[in-house]
């Protein structure tokens, strides 16, 4: 199983407040389960962006190649991340999710006042 990733505790250097949080889980539908696999405040978009490129990174380097690559892909998406920092700056939650072969992870940025904990729900699958 991946490796979790601690989230970052008091407030981020130079920040008054966080404002977003990102998260990356993944979700086992043979036990139905969501697993958390860490999370971070960030007190904007671009930054609540970055730690999920940056953790979609950690991911994929725990995955087999071919399960890796759509997150590899998504990491260096432009337009993808356009369309993420769109959503975001709307104030709507944005959600990518791959699915593997037993496991589907799922990378989401939202507003704090908007956080709920992930379901099973499906999110944006490639």
């Amino acid at each position: 199983m991946l490796t979790k990733h601690r989230k970052t505790r008091g407030a981020l250097p130079g920040s008054t407040r966080a404002k977003y949080r990102s998260e990356a889980t993944a979700y086992v539908p043979a036990e139905h389960r969501v697993i958390s696999l860490g999370w971070q405040p960030a007190p904007t978009p671009r930054l609540a962006l970055r730690w999920l490129r940056t953790r979609s990174g950690h991911i994929a380097d725990q995955l087999d190649h071919w399960a890796a690559q759509p997150l590899l892909h998504w990491a260096t998406d432009d337009h993808e991340y356009e369309r993420a920092m769109t959503t975001l700056a709307r104030g709507s939650t944005y959600t990518f999710t791959i699915s593997e072969t037993a496991v589907r992870y799922r990378l989401t940025a939202c507003l704090m006042d908007n956080y709920l904990p992930q379901q099973a729900a499906p999110g944006r699958h490639r």
